[in-house]
């Protein structure tokens, strides 16, 4: 890899590294390129595991700081991984056009449900919530807002078997990246959490090589995202291993999302 654009950092409460320790790891590992996405905050409600609304601006300044600094030396980019909300179009806009980020990445953990309310992906409580959970997914691409999707098969860290519901979701899921050529994120963190027992066998939550094999040997673009929230996990072990996984599931693998620049 010569860059990643999948990193956390101590704001989001759930990882540790300040942005100067990502860009210093970055640059001793060789990368070219490095993008910021932390989880997105929302401006009326605070879904949890995400910086506060009224960091944007520090956040955004410090990765301008840091790309001043450091450019000779690498390129930094100015990201949020944030879920997709209806009610939030306006605003994601808002947040290229007048906040200064500039791409964003659509991390689905929460979406919408029937009714407007809102519901976490990790808590199904059957695979017929994949459905409404990749139609969300699909919304989002259909917005043009997002650069790609995030951990595209995370749902399948539920502890249920495949089926009927999971190949329409996936098809659902797949379909809008083709239609809208947004790429694919081979996401790292899964690895990291190593293999588990499911009903249907045992395996890594995400990814899923089910999932993948219905895009091998295609166009779909897939990016390997480390999704890092430690400094280390920029070019682990890890990130070597879903290199490999990438090529043995014959991945049309990219280095850089094209509309990120």
């Amino acid at each position: 890899m010569k860059g990643n654009f999948h990193t956390h950092t101590y704001r989001c409460k759930h990882a540790s590294g300040k942005e100067e320790d990502y860009v210093k790891a970055a640059i001793a590992n060789g990368f070219s390129e490095l993008g910021f996405s932390d989880h997105g905050p929302f401006p009326d409600k605070d879904y949890g595991l995400r910086m506060d609304f009224s960091e944007l601006p520090e956040y955004v300044s410090e990765i301008e700081r840091l790309d001043k600094v450091y450019g000779d030396r690498i390129k930094l980019f100015k990201g949020l991984e944030v879920e997709y909300h209806p009610k939030y179009s306006g605003y994601y806009k808002e947040l290229i056009s007048e906040l200064g980020i500039e791409y964003l990445v659509l991390g689905e953990h929460t979406y919408t449900v029937s009714g407007g309310t809102m519901k976490n992906i990790a808590f199904a409580e059957s695979t017929k919530e994949y459905i409404e959970y990749a139609e969300g997914i699909a919304e989002g691409v259909e917005t043009g807002c997002f650069a790609f999707i995030a951990h595209p098969d995370i749902m399948f860290r539920n502890n249920f078997s495949w089926d009927r519901n999971c190949d329409k979701a996936c098809d659902i899921i797949l379909s809008a990246a083709e239609k809208y050529s947004v790429p694919l994120e081979f996401n790292v963190n899964g690895l990291r959490r190593g293999f588990c027992s499911f009903p249907d066998g045992i395996r890594y939550q995400y990814p899923h090589e089910r999932f993948w094999k219905q895009i091998s040997g295609s166009s779909q673009k897939v990016i390997i995202g480390a999704d890092c929230h430690i400094p280390e996990q920029l070019n682990d072990a890890y990130i070597t291993m879903a290199e490999k996984m990438c090529t043995d599931l014959k991945l049309n693998l990219i280095e850089r999302v094209e509309n990120i620049k």
